[in-house]
């Protein structure tokens, strides 16, 4: 593409996701990644449901849930016996995306051929190796010899991310000492499939949850394995050792389709932009992988951006609007980071007392019914609000959803053809003003603002409010006149900020 509006470095779930939100809102997305070509193996294997629904969004979701496997029970041993079952569940949150235990790589695939279908293609082979920037736009220096250039730049490419290292944004935190080995083995044991296992062993604990085609992923807190740098046959070794050991099983090793050991880090980007370059994903948060939580905040980081950039690119708002971004998303990774960085503790608690507090504490308390209500909560990410972003008003509401808020996937009517629908569906890249009564001032106010991408939806008359909808998800706006409205995309837009 000789003159794109925006490059995007890095083809994994975030890059794949942000070109895809992009495409669908008319913009002129490259996608460039250093790697030879699509990975077949990954870290990440877990989806909570806020992540299911934005590939709903994007219309990547397809068959995915189908593909996965609903393992949604987590049984922790002690000594040989279970003392701990947390049942992740619904959190009552009205969703019809469900979590999923699938491989990041199935994910990615999923949002290749979305990319695809929406005339999206990948150049591999073509990493970023040096970046300037102008008054207009950026110039991407391209591992090919090409310099490449384009208005805006986005790196999802990663916690060791070239975009952020040449756009000279610090990425401070610390690496943890504490080494882990991972894998995708075939194992021959009558544990079973229905849930994840893990067992607190004094030499560190282990996990297994099943996955597609009779695999299992192995996690395993290793602080003996001496090797900087340990072959894959040494890590199988490792394993074949440590899984009878701290499991009390009789288990044997048959298939080993990916075998790694890794350091936790735990960093944020000082900034999530530096001119024309914007970074999302592991580019800008990395941090332990227990809670499924790497993926899920990377993909709700690029459907965050790519309508305000799509909005940006449009010249329907000012670049003041891509602020918005950092404020809104960046208080959630800081969040995510101390939330990992507490389970991580708890789960290689090394001292006396911490196993204590652990085995005696804290693991009878995630029994409680009520306990594993709020961890399902928390960790599906669907209590993501906005209401303390710039773009949210600063007005009572005596009702909810609040200006911020998420809003569920409810049932609506096309008012275009009267057609029965659901929000999600009719989002794709979309605003959507959702009344309960007709107002068409409403409407070409919305389309003044917005462009064409605006479907108006009816509700169930319930609401007397009128709500403009984020094609994020989020409530931007509610309220009764077409006045009212005008100026809060009038704010939003021009200045990106309504307080």
């Amino acid at each position: 593409m000789a003159h794109p509006d925006v490059i995007v470095v890095g083809a994994g779930p975030s890059g794949l996701a942000l070109a895809c939100g992009l495409l669908m809102q008319g913009v002129d997305v490259r996608v460039v990644d250093k790697a030879s070509g699509p990975a077949t193996t990954s870290r990440a294997n877990f989806l909570h449901a806020r992540g299911s629904e934005v590939l709903d969004r994007l219309g990547a979701l397809g068959d995915l849930p189908q593909r996965s496997v609903r393992a949604m029970r987590i049984t922790a041993y002690l000594a040989g016996k279970p003392v701990m079952r947390l049942r992740f569940g619904d959190p009552g949150m009205d969703t019809a995306a469900p979590p999923m235990v699938i491989s990041q790589a199935e994910v990615e695939a999923a949002l290749r051929d979305r990319l695809t279908a929406l005339g999206g293609t990948i150049e591999w082979d073509t990493p970023l190796v040096n970046l300037s920037q102008h008054d207009a736009g950026v110039v991407a220096t391209l591992g090919t010899g090409e310099d490449a250039h384009a208005p805006w730049l986005v790196g999802c490419d990663g916690a060791s991310s070239a975009t952020r290292r040449l756009a000279g944004i610090g990425f401070p935190g610390v690496k943890l000492s504490e080494r882990f080995l991972l894998a995708d083995v075939g194992l021959d044991w009558d544990l079973d499939r229905s849930g994840t296992s893990g067992w607190i062993h004094p030499d560190g604990m282990i996990g297994a949850m099943p996955m597609p085609d009779d695999m299992w992923r192995v996690i395993a807190y290793d602080p003996e394995l001496s090797a900087e740098k340990p072959t894959d046959a040494e890590i199988l070794a490792r394993l074949e050792r440590i899984l009878p050991e701290r499991t009390g099983r009789d288990v044997r090793v048959t298939d080993a389709e990916w075998l790694s050991m890794f350091r936790v880090h735990r960093r944020l980007a000082d900034t999530y932009r530096r001119g024309r370059v914007l970074i999302g994903g592991d580019a800008a948060h990395t941090h332990a992988p227990f809670g499924g939580q790497g993926m899920l905040t990377g993909l709700g980081d690029v459907e965050n951006l790519a309508w305000k950039l799509a909005l940006v690119v449009a010249g329907r708002a000012d670049t003041a609007l891509l602020d918005t971004y950092q404020a809104e998303r960046r208080p959630l990774a800081t969040e995510v980071l101390r939330d990992t960085s507490t389970v991580t503790k708890v789960n290689i608690a090394n001292g006396a007392l911490g196993r204590f507090v652990r085995d005696r504490v804290i693991v009878p308390l995630v029994n409680l019914s009520w306990v594993q209500r709020s961890v399902t909560y928390r960790t599906s990410q669907l209590w993501v609000n906005y209401r303390g972003g710039p773009l949210a008003e600063k007005r009572w509401c005596a009702d909810k959803p609040r200006p911020g808020d998420r809003i569920a996937d409810v049932a609506c009517r096309r008012v275009a053809d009267g057609e029965l629908t659901r929000l999600y569906a009719e989002l794709g890249g979309h605003w959507a003003v959702l009344m309960s009564a007709g107002d068409d001032t409403l409407s070409a106010t919305a389309h003044a603002h917005l462009g064409e991408r605006v479907v108006i939806l009816r509700g169930d008359g319930a609401q007397p409010d009128a709500m403009l909808i984020r094609p994020d998800g989020h409530l931007g706006w509610r309220g009764r006149t077409d006045t009212e409205l005008a100026g809060w995309l009038q704010r939003a837009l021009g200045g990106g900020d309504v307080r």
